[in-house]
């Protein structure tokens, strides 16, 4: 049953990347949620198709979803699809190709399927707990990278204090950097705020599924389906650096959730 459900998520991923990309690079409607947070009318056509197809596959499942009004019934059960339309929404809007539409199943608080379809990169990432991950139904695996220095993170600038990290290509989708930690293609990504548990549920699951580690930024066990849904930061590494990135990010991170409001 699980392998045909994880195919069945695959394919409705599938399909609603093809639409997105349909209204790639044309004048579609945008406007902002709140200050520098941009949503399009694509994005609200996606989370509807996605909530009818995937509520079809499960009806008992609970829904988190960036553009749709969060509904705590989803804390009494004990599946809950975790989805972001459209991550990278930026991206997208500026046409350029790092977004994906994400989408996780959690069961008991954790990922057991998780989809990344990025069509504007020719991608498809798919992960079943238990059963590795794939991208384009080729098997990943994180790189067996064991020196911090050289390290190579997915970045625009790296501060004075990361010069002997090495800089590599930057989607906007946080999904996809934390892939490209699961593809061995960066070794490090971190961040050090609050974010939403659709940005990072599908690639959770594909990034412990390619053997990376991933936590919070303070080397938490990330949880899903939390009353907030919502994480402080991230850490996804070659599994050889994590302590060591955890130890060089530990005062940042500290020092970031103490000013930032407890959740």
């Amino acid at each position: 049953m699980a392998d045909t459900l994880a195919s069945a998520v695959s394919a409705i991923a599938a399909e609603a990347a093809e639409l997105a990309l349909a209204r790639f690079r044309t004048d579609v409607r945008k406007w902002e949620k709140s200050p520098n947070n941009f949503v399009c009318e694509v994005d609200l056509a996606i989370d509807a198709m996605l909530r009818e197809r995937l509520s079809a596959l499960l009806p008992d499942a609970g829904w988190l979803s960036e553009e749709t009004a969060d509904d705590l019934a989803r804390l009494s059960a004990n599946r809950v699809w975790v989805v972001d339309p459209i991550d990278g929404t930026r991206d997208y809007l500026r046409e350029r190709p790092g977004w994906a539409v994400s989408i996780a199943l959690v069961e008991n608080g954790q990922p057991v399927i998780g989809v990344l379809a990025a069509p504007a990169r020719g991608e498809h990432w798919l992960a079943e707990a238990g059963k590795g991950a794939t991208r384009n139904g080729t098997p990943i695996a994180a790189s067996d990278r064991i020196e911090l220095t050289g390290a190579r993170v997915p970045a625009d600038d790296l501060p004075k204090v990361d010069r002997h990290l090495t800089m590599v290509e930057k989607p906007n989708s946080i999904a996809l950097r934390i892939a490209m930690v699961a593809a061995g293609e960066a070794d490090l990504l971190a961040t050090f705020r609050w974010g939403n548990e659709w940005d990072i549920a599908a690639a959770t699951l594909i990034a412990r599924e390619a053997g990376a580690t991933i936590t919070d930024a303070l080397g938490k066990k990330l949880r899903f389906n939390t009353p907030a849904g919502e994480a402080f930061g991230v850490l996804a590494t070659a599994p050889g650096i994590h302590q060591a990135a955890a130890g060089h990010l530990r005062e940042r991170a500290v020092e970031a959730l103490g000013r930032q409001p407890s959740r």
